[in-house]
């Protein structure tokens, strides 16, 4: 299998990302699941709809439609619903710490020029 082949491509309104898709080639069936599934036939559908993906020449611009929506069902952009759900999780936890060590090291910076502003103290 080769990898994704994300750069390069022109998507705009007249060309969206899902033109050059390559499951519009493949029953939407292998993506989403009939309802009362089997466990079984669940996890071989959607690995089967995997391998498609892995092939994809717009996986990522589909992962992060997916993710961006976010999309409660299927397989897209080579994720279950449940992958992506995790992925949503990682990425709030990322941008929470993200955030919050930007405001240590601005509360750190504000702390420092206030020790420096005030008049007849040693700064240290």
């Amino acid at each position: 299998m080769s990898a994704p082949a994300a750069v390069g491509l022109d998507h705009s309104e007249e060309n969206p990302w899902h033109t050059g898709a390559a499951c519009r080639r493949d029953e939407a069936g292998l993506f989403f699941a009939p309802s009362k599934e089997p466990t079984a036939a669940r996890l071989a559908r959607e690995e089967h709809a995997k391998q498609v993906c892995a092939r994809c020449p717009v996986l990522l611009s589909c992962r992060e439609h997916a993710l961006a929506q976010p999309e409660p069902y299927g397989v897209w952009g080579g994720l279950t619903a449940a992958e992506r759900r995790v992925v949503l999780a990682r990425r709030r936890r990322r941008d929470v710490e993200l955030r919050a060590e930007a405001q240590l090291v601005s509360g750190q910076r504000g702390a420092a020029r206030r020790r420096v502003a005030e008049p007849g103290r040693i700064a240290g």
